[in-house]
């Protein structure tokens, strides 16, 4: 393991870069916004007999540099920075990863910047807001019951948020949405496993702007190398519908939807999902 800061782009991001300098690099992309590389603890290691791993953290969050200015705070700097975090780690052939928020990001790099990244892989992702626009009435009516209100008031309270203690408090209390079974006994253990440094700013700005807004659903066609795109079945935040119409409108995409979770499929159906992603990429990569 090497933990590293990369200059990209006026800034410096930190990297945890796990595996050998021999195999070519995934670049992995946190969700959030606001979270860090922590988020996947060591579910993705197995990877590393395929891929060398490097779990970023994203502009201004994490261990990266907290004083990159606001106005470069937004989804096409973020997808932007990934092509320079290959170029800081000198690799001419890599792939991205991104999950969740971080799926935005690969997929706005795909569209943007065809054929920078070798393979991508979007996990648990939206090709536009409009998939995103029915959360509020899916958590009124979220059950179990006694969990609801938790959940309604860790959503509503990101507008707010201040301090990192807030943040992590917050992401304890929305968790149970994000699993298929809200009360999977694996949920105490991953907080325990995730909890890293938190971006209360970044996750505040994103919170009242959409998330960043991601809008590619009509430039899908665009995206030029292979891209695996990952789903959970009972995902209530970003439907599988959202990664059918993600996997139809790029050319040769495949898709993948993990019957049995939610929005945590590295989580809650782990074997399943490396056995997935590791395919992919030993096709991808050659």
């Amino acid at each position: 393991m090497t933990l590293q800061h990369l200059t990209v782009n006026g800034t410096r991001l930190f990297a945890d870069v796990r595996g050998s300098e021999q195999l070519p690099p995934l670049i992995v992309l946190h969700g959030g916004p606001g979270l860090d590389h922590h988020e996947f603890a060591n579910y993705l290691d197995p990877l590393t007999d395929t891929v060398r791993l490097v779990l970023l953290d994203m502009r201004a969050q994490g261990e990266s540099d907290r004083d990159a200015p606001e106005d470069t705070w937004t989804l096409s700097q973020m997808a932007a920075d990934v092509g320079g975090v290959a170029q800081a780690l000198g690799a001419a052939k890599y792939a991205v990863f991104g999950h969740s928020y971080g799926a935005f990001v690969a997929l706005q790099q795909a569209v943007s910047e065809p054929g920078a990244a070798a393979a991508s892989i979007v996990s648990c992702g939206v090709p536009s807001n409009r998939f995103l626009e029915g959360i509020e009435a899916k958590i009124s009516a979220f059950e179990p019951l006694h969990l609801r209100r938790q959940v309604q008031d860790s959503w509503t309270g990101e507008a707010d948020v201040t301090t990192e203690a807030d943040f992590a408090r917050l992401m304890d209390e929305q968790m149970p949405w994000h699993f298929a079974d809200p009360e999977d006994p694996r949920l105490p253990d991953y907080t325990r496993r995730s909890a890293g440094r938190y971006a209360p700013d970044v996750l505040r700005k994103f919170s009242a702007a959409g998330y960043g807004g991601i809008e590619v659903e009509s430039s899908l066609n665009r995206v030029t190398s292979p891209m695996l795109v990952l789903a959970g079945r009972h995902d209530r935040t970003c439907p599988p519908e959202a990664s059918q119409v993600t996997a139809a409108g790029v050319p040769g995409a495949q898709l993948h939807v993990f019957e049995e979770s939610g929005h945590m499929p590295f989580v809650e159906q782990p074997d399943e999902f490396l056995n997935v992603v590791r395919r992919f990429l030993q096709s991808a990569l050659g």
